[in-house]
This record gives C-alpha cells, sequence and structure tokens, in this order.
C-alpha cells in the first residue's frame, strides 16, 4: 500500500508541473506542491487539488460576487504557464491584483468564458472592462472548448502579454501596478468547474 500511495503521490506531481528540461534551466517552478493549497487563499468550499490538478467548483454554491484563490506571494515581472479546462460560465487569472475581504480581486485579468473571451485581458473590479479582446479573430479560432489549453502570461515592466495555445492574443502596455497578487477566478452565476494544470512561473529580473 506505501508503494502504491508513493507511486500516486509521484503521479499527481507529475500532472501538476510536468516542467520541460529547458523550463527547469530558465528557472521555471511549480506555483502548487500538488497535494494541498498550501501558498494560497480561496473559499474551503469551492477549491481543491485532485489528481494534482486544481479544481475549483461552485455546483450548488450561490455566490454574491466573483471568488478567486490568490496567491500569498507578490510577483512583477514573470511569464506563467499553466494548461486550463473551463466546464462552462467564465474564469481568468488575476496578476499584479489586490485582494480583499471575502476573496475578492482588483486588478487585470487573463481572460476567458464559455464561447468567448478566452486570451482576452479584462479589468476586474475596474473601470477599464475589457481591455483588450483576444477573443475576436484570435482566441476563437484555437481554443479548445472541451479540452485542455494552454494559458500563458508575460509581464515584463509595461509589457503585458496573453498567449493561447501558442497565438499571441493580447498585448499592452500598462503603468496601472506593478506588481501584485496571482488569482484563479470562479465566476458568480451558473454553477460552473474550471481546472488548471501544470501551473508554473518564472519570475523575470
Amino acid at each position: 500500500m506505501k508503494k502504491l500511495a508513493a507511486a500516486f503521490l509521484l503521479c499527481s506531481l507529475a500532472l501538476l508541473a510536468q516542467l520541460t528540461p529547458a523550463e527547469k534551466k530558465e528557472g521555471f517552478v511549480p506555483l502548487f506542491n500538488g497535494k494541498n493549497l498550501d501558498g494560497w487563499d480561496g473559499d474551503p468550499r469551492l477549491w481543491k487539488i485532485s489528481n494534482g490538478i486544481v479544481v475549483g467548483n461552485t455546483d450548488g454554491v450561490t455566490l454574491e460576487a466573483n471568488t478567486f484563490l490568490i496567491s500569498k506571494k507578490s510577483y512583477s515581472n514573470f511569464i506563467l504557464r499553466t494548461d486550463i479546462k473551463l466546464r462552462n460560465h467564465n474564469s481568468g487569472i488575476q496578476f499584479r491584483s489586490e485582494a480583499f475581504p471575502n476573496y475578492v480581486m482588483h486588478g487585470l485579468q487573463g481572460d476567458m468564458a464559455e464561447g468567448n473571451w478566452w486570451g482576452s485581458i479584462y479589468d476586474e473590479k475596474g473601470k477599464r472592462g475589457v481591455v483588450v479582446n483576444g477573443w475576436k479573430g484570435k482566441g476563437e479560432t484555437v481554443v479548445k472548448a472541451t479540452d485542455w489549453n494552454n494559458y500563458e502570461l508575460t509581464c515584463k515592466g509595461e509589457l503585458i502579454q496573453v498567449r493561447l495555445n501558442g497565438m499571441l492574443t493580447a498585448e499592452l502596455h500598462d503603468t496601472s501596478r506593478a506588481d501584485g497578487l496571482l488569482g484563479l477566478q470562479l465566476h458568480k452565476g451558473p454553477g460552473m468547474q474550471v481546472e488548471f494544470r501544470n501551473m508554473r512561473i518564472k519570475e523575470l529580473k
């Protein structure tokens, strides 16, 4: 049984952070430990690690506002890579953002939604709304609606880029905030599920 448990743990860790040799050499590190949500804050009813995958689910729960799984560490300049599967509704990845009580966040977001917004940049709880529409003519051509999608965020100084399945879908020069927290979104409204696997980051100088 101990051998089986060890094998399961190794499998979970492999699913969570499949760093390529090049990524290891470049300095990418996992954002989750594969076992629990240490290093992150979120509503425990909604978030869990399952087989090394971060799963957010709101089925049977009514949200008063969009809610986030929030990193305890701040990041400024970085490349973040992950695979995402969205069952329905709306999600996103906050970056250089602020956290408020009840797991609410404000700041820029790499956006995604059912049949829309994949690859866009959105101003969560801000006044700008959709800052860059990366969906029209871009994200819509490469997204895999019911499968895993590769998502990459790059922040270096004023430059922000979003890539979806290898395509550059959004680029922005922004000075609103130089650093801040990361966050994974569950949107209020219909019950939904989003999964994040192999989430890793490389901090840039």
